[in-house]
């Protein structure tokens, strides 16, 4: 079991290109079937023992969501083997686990997104133009974290010059994002400052106070830090950047098939969410303005 997870692991990097994130995910997710298969040979697997895997996790608290992903990276996993003719068939096809209410995305109102994006009066002048580019980047294309993050200064030229950004999203996917003029001044307006603070041949756009590449671990602080001082009530964190995007571009314009673009999602089933998230806000306006709403 040890010797073909590590394999695996290995085609999963080498071959899909996989972001070291979604290979820890993934070796997370096969130790916990090693650990409940507890020794059994993969070839001796059949479907009996991936049910009552799924029902022991279940029962000892997990949910729905999180029974789904450790199912498609088993159900991953016995498909390569398969393909490579360690086992004859793969029993984790045609399981599904247990049904959990669906969460949607928790997103900032247009008025929360405007105070998140002014600068508070007692920031640092170069620190806050730093701050403020890397959350009107965030909201005006609805970019990952990761991809932020990954952001060079030869991207630039293209933000400021064709009003887009080329990012390299998941499975090293290139794609083309729309950026807003209020974005694209506060980036020529961290341009004047980030010569002070980076390091000589820095090629990240964003650096921190030690001109390095700043890390996904400080913008995530930064950026909670930023909703305290405005006064927002719920902590901010950098998904929930992306969630305002969609969630407003989707209310403005109705066309889920952009979103899905610009979010840079495979599928549309996870950019219909966005439109879950548009519907129970228009539910909220009914409650709050329909006189027959409320008894």
């Amino acid at each position: 079991m040890a010797t073909a997870l590590a394999a695996y692991l290995d085609f999963l990097a080498a071959q899909r290109r996989l972001s070291p994130h979604t290979l820890s995910n993934y070796r997370r997710d096969l130790l916990r079937l090693e650990q409940v298969l507890a020794g059994r040979a993969l070839a001796q697997v059949q479907a009996q023992d991936i049910r009552r895997c799924v029902a022991q996790l279940h029962g000892e608290g997990l949910s729905g969501r999180t029974l789904g992903r450790l199912l498609s990276a088993w159900r991953g996993f016995f498909a390569w083997l398969g393909e490579a003719a360690l086992i004859s068939c793969n029993p984790c096809l045609g399981i599904r686990p247990p049904k959990s209410p669906r969460r949607l995305p928790r997103a900032l109102s247009v008025d929360e997104s405007a105070a998140l994006l002014t600068p508070a009066e007692d920031e640092n002048e170069a620190l806050g133009a730093r701050d403020t580019a890397m959350f009107e980047l965030f909201y005006s294309s609805g970019l990952r974290l990761s991809e932020l993050a990954g952001l060079d200064l030869a991207a630039v030229e293209g933000v400021l010059v064709e009003g887009e950004v080329r990012v390299l999203g998941k499975r090293n996917k290139l794609r083309l994002v729309p950026v807003g003029s209020p974005a694209r001044a506060a980036l020529a307006a961290w341009l004047n400052y980030r010569p002070r603070l980076a390091a000589p041949e820095e090629e990240a756009l964003f650096v921190n106070q030690q001109g390095r590449r700043l890390g996904v671990r400080s913008i995530q602080r930064r950026l909670a830090e930023r909703g305290r001082r405005q006064g927002l009530a719920q902590h901010v964190h950098p998904h929930m950047l992306r969630h305002s995007f969609a969630s407003h571009v989707l209310q403005s314009s109705g066309d889920l098939r952009a979103v899905q673009e610009m979010l840079g999602h495979a599928s549309i089933a996870s950019t219909q969410v966005y439109t879950h998230l548009d519907f129970q806000h228009l539910a909220s306006v009914y409650d709050r303005a329909h006189p027959r709403a409320k008894r």
